[in-house]
């Protein structure tokens, strides 16, 4: 097996032609992708993987230097695209992950066909008059003191506000609490200090951008401002509360990914 398969602990199952390529969000790891995974597996190939330093990746893949910016997690994915080698990929990418699958996109456009963005955001942060990210410059510094000061108390602040719901919330908690320290700061910094809004014109794969219709992390405003400025994107609505439909809705989700891929083929 291929050292870059066990570096970020891939794991392949499903049929079909076409694969798709699941990318978890920060502090998150691919087990939660686990529900949507095997509702599309039946009609798709699926390949599921850590990050560096997540997960059940190899944590000594870890590199403070390629992994302090998303182009070095935007690298990971290409990287893992390529070794796999199927013809047709569309990435599923979590959260943080649809900036990450944007800029691997952008760089290597070949390797990918289409792109679904569950509760992305270009930018968390509020740039008014004209663009809600959601969160104010103190707001994400506050975060990265907290993971500096208790490296596992953030989580507790965090989580409830990615997933309300108990059940989902503890996992997430938990997820979060697997992170080792330094790679959970450096990669919220990398996550929430990032503005990838003028990468958005310069996608020219087909998107799905599913957006939960009350989510704190990613409003609803900014899906629809990522619809308005990603060249052939179409927003999905899901009637649900925070920033882990797959994990809290999955057969909603898997519903409006399979319909958006049987009317949008290769």
């Amino acid at each position: 097996m291929s050292d870059l398969l066990v570096r970020h602990h891939v794991q392949l199952s499903g049929s079909g032609a076409e694969l798709l390529l699941f990318a978890h969000g920060f502090g998150c790891d691919q087990r939660l992708w686990r529900h949507l995974a095997a509702a599309l597996a039946p009609s798709y190939r699926i390949a599921l993987f850590d990050y560096a330093g997540s997960g059940r990746s190899d944590q000594a893949a870890y590199d403070e230097k390629r992994h302090a910016s998303l182009e070095g997690y935007a690298e990971d994915l290409i990287e893992i695209a390529a070794f796999l080698g199927a013809p047709r990929v569309t990435v599923i990418a979590h959260s943080v992950s649809a900036n990450i699958a944007i800029l691997a996109a952008r760089r290597r456009p070949e390797l990918f066909d289409r792109l679904v963005l569950v509760c992305p955001s270009p930018c968390y942060l509020n740039h008014p008059p004209a663009y809600h990210g959601g969160f104010e410059p103190a707001d994400i510094a506050g975060l990265l003191s907290l993971m500096e000061k208790n490296p596992l108390g953030w989580a507790g602040f965090l989580a409830p506000l990615v997933s309300p719901q108990p059940e989902s919330g503890a996992e997430v908690h938990a997820s979060f609490c697997a992170l080792e320290p330094r790679v959970a700061r450096q990669f919220a910094a990398a996550t929430f200090q990032t503005d990838n809004r003028a990468d958005l014109p310069h996608v020219r794969q087909p998107c799905l951008i599913i957006q939960c219709t009350d989510d704190v992390i990613a409003p609803l405003a900014v899906g629809r401002y990522m619809e308005a400025r990603l060249p052939n994107a179409r927003l999905h609505l899901l009637e649900a509360r925070g920033h882990c439909p797959h994990l809290t809705h999955p057969r909603e989700t898997a519903a409006a990914i399979l319909e958006y891929l049987a009317a949008t083929p290769l």
